[in-house]
Order: structure tokens, then sequence, then C-alpha cells
């Protein structure tokens, strides 16, 4: 069975386009909010999904949906690191969301046998080439936006111009704490504690995914790959030269990073949202440079899928809701301004993008990126087993670089089990 997320990034935003119905022949906005034709009144529809950041905003968009359209979308609550669990329980009992988002990798296979087929819809035609989810030739997932990560850094504090390898960060970070500033802010939530920071020695690889499987048998000692040898030293030098992570909120990581306590943060541009509010913020996005890297991480984060096991009422209805989140000004508004995404279809030129965003929309233009490897591991590993040994390393400095890589390889075979 061919499984894939495209990872080619976008050669051009640009794209005149008309807004055509679905495949039903129905344009879902028509005298939507005009005083033209009434909307279709169509099934009440679910929406669950794990980002945080947009919880707030995804309300708010319903409510705009319901006043455009007269249709109702239930947005659950965001259930950050517990999401996977909640979900899986939740299509098992048969009380599964209409639409929900999947990462792409071993969790878009996971859940593979719950996708609607989206190939004849008209909203599938507006995915840039090469990012739809797909599974047989069949568009099975809209993806939500591109997104990067990195160091998010202060420029008044950091000049990553002068930083091209591990060695000079470990001295960058030293000399901050000889000055009194944190100097590279994680912080306790498990994909912001090491999910992502840990994307970076595997993305390195020749062949992220082939490599990745090799660790899941225990055929790699991993103190013998460079890259990991450096990521377990800068994970050394973070815990002796900042501010314990296991002791940080992404509220106070992102707060200190605004007021100059911090110098870097390891996060991605959807961290935007919480710096916005600054007046006079100088942010930047740089490369984690282990092993010398100079690209940014940019891919497809995830997806929106429809659930097959809904009735055909609501896959109707979650059709239309999503042709009006790509072609109406309120949806492409919602994605680009209040989610803060890089939009990964044509209807959606990105314009005015915050400064993260524009660092990784450039990025994927230049094709100056790492890919997303985390979405290759091993399913739950980052908060069942990942997470608890980097809090484990955080809070002991008899932990050695090389144990803790001993130990990472350990609770990694046990997870891929």
């Amino acid at each position: 069975m061919k499984r894939r997320w495209g990872l080619a990034l976008v050669t051009t935003m640009l794209f005149i386009f008309s807004a055509c119905g679905n495949n039903t022949g129905r344009n879902p906005n028509e005298g939507a909010g005009d005083g033209g034709n009434k909307v279709e009144k169509l099934a009440k529809i679910s929406l669950f999904q794990s980002k945080v950041e947009i919880a707030e905003s995804l309300e708010n968009l319903a409510s705009k949906y319901k006043k455009e359209t007269g249709n109702e979308v239930e947005v659950w609550g965001s259930a950050g690191d517990s999401y996977i669990t909640q979900l899986q329980t939740k299509l098992a009992a048969n009380e599964g969301p209409t639409i929900f988002s999947v990462q792409q990798g071993v969790e878009a296979e996971k859940f593979a046998s719950y996708f609607y087929d989206m190939t004849n819809e008209t909203y599938a035609k507006y995915i840039v080439p090469n990012m739809a989810l797909e599974i047989d030739g069949k568009v099975v997932g809209v993806p939500i936006g591109i997104e990067g990560f990195g160091l998010v850094y202060n420029k008044d504090l950091y000049d990553p111009s002068t930083v091209k390898d591990t060695e000079s960060l470990i001295q960058a970070l030293e000399k901050f704490k000889a000055d009194g500033i944190n100097g590279l802010g994680l912080s306790q939530t498990a994909y912001f504690l090491i999910g992502h920071i840990i994307n970076t020695p595997f993305a390195l690889q020749k062949d992220p995914v082939a490599f990745i499987k090799k660790v899941n048998k225990g055929e790699v000692d991993l103190k013998e790959v460079p890259e990991f040898q450096e990521f377990s030293k800068l994970m050394e030098a973070i815990r002796a030269y900042t501010v314990n992570p296991v002791e940080v909120t992404y509220d106070r990581q992102m707060g200190d990073l605004a007021s100059g306590k911090t110098a870097i943060v390891h996060q991605g541009n959807w961290s935007y949202s919480m710096l916005a509010d600054y007046d006079d913020i100088n942010i930047g996005l740089a490369p984690l440079p282990i092993a010398g890297n100079d690209k940014l991480e940019v891919g497809i984060p995830s997806g929106w899928v429809i659930n097959n096991k809904a009735s055909q009422e609501q896959i109707t209805a979650a059709n239309a809701f999503l042709e009006w989140l790509y072609t109406s000004e309120t949806g492409k508004n919602t994605i680009l301004n209040d989610f803060g995404f890089v939009p990964a279809v044509t209807t959606i030129k990105p314009t005015g993008l915050d400064p993260l965003s524009q660092q990784v929309y450039e990025a994927s233009q230049s094709g100056n990126t790492i890919p997303r490897a985390l979405n290759y591991f091993p399913q739950g590993i980052i908060i069942n087993d990942l997470a608890p040994l980097a809090s484990e390393f955080f809070l002991n400095p008899s932990i050695t670089p090389e144990q803790f890589l001993d130990k990472l390889r350990d609770v990694w075979v046990k997870a891929a089990k």
C-alpha cells in the first residue's frame, strides 16, 4: 500500500481562482450573509485537533461559519499531548469527530481505515503539488499549513551568523549564563522539551526513515553517530547553563524570550502568536546548528481528514465546511492571520506573514530545509518515552551524554516493539 504525504515545497503561491462548488455542484457560500439565497441547512459536524495554539481561533471560526452559513461546527477542546489517545478511544467507540487532524507518517497509517476519499472534492484541487495526504493514489487529507521550527531568537541578544556548530552554540550558552541571561529555553511540554529538538539529528541522516527503522530494531548504537554525539553534548550544555526546562511552561518560555530574560528558544513559527502582543520585539528564526546544520525544519505538520464512519449527511457537511474554509474570505483570513499558518493551498496568497512565518516561507521557496523526521517515530514515543527520559536527564546531572544516548536507545527499542 502506497502511503505518502508529499514533502516537495511550494514553488509559487500566487493563484487566481474562481470559487466553485464541491462535487455536488452546490457552492456552500452561495447567498451567505448577503441577503441572497439561503444556504442549504446541513448536518451539525464536530472537529477535533491537537494544536492548542489555534484552539481559540477555531472556536471563533466556527462562530463565523454559523453566522455566514447557518450551519454548525462543534469544536472539541484541544487535547494537546493526550490527543492521540483520546482520538483513538473515540473512534473505537464509534463516537469519533467528523473532521480530525493527523500527522504524516505513522500516525496517518494508524488511522488510515477511517479516512474518507477526498479525491473528487473541489477543495482537494487547491492543495499545492505533492502536499496532499495520499493513500493508494487517493487524496484523503488536506494539509493545514506549512510550519517550520528551529531557534527563535532575540536579535538584540543573539547573532546566528557567529554560531555555526555545536561547540560555538555551547560557548554562547556559557557566556549567556555568565551575563545573567537564559541562553536557550526549552519547556516542559513533551514536544517542546525534546520532540522537536531531537528531530534534527534524525533529519540530518542520509535516509531518515530508513535510519529510524534501524533504530527501532536496535541496530544502531547512537553513541557512534556523530549527529547524536553532538546532540547529547548540547543537551548537557542546556542542563548546565540554562533554566531547567522541566520547570518552564510554554507561557513562561515565550514570555521570557519577549522580555529579554531568554535569548533563544527552540520553537516554531506558530509561537509568534505568543509574541504578537509585545511591542518592539525583534526576533528571527535560525537553524539548530548541530553538526553544522544550516537548515530550518520545514514541512506539513498535519492535515484535516474526514471520518468515513460518519453519516453521509455529516460527510456532506464536512465537505462543505472545508470548501468554505479554503475559499471564503473569512476562512482564508483565519488560516493566514488567526492561525498564523503559511498556507499549503493555492487559494491563499501568503502576504503580510509574521517574521517567523516569512522565514519559513522563504526557506520553503529556497529548499534550504530539513525534513520532519519525527513523524516517523514510533507512535506515542515522544510523550510516553522521550519526555520522561529528557526530564530524568535534566533533573539528574550525574547522567552523562553517553549514558543518555544508551538510555535513549533502550527506551526507543522498547517503544518500537
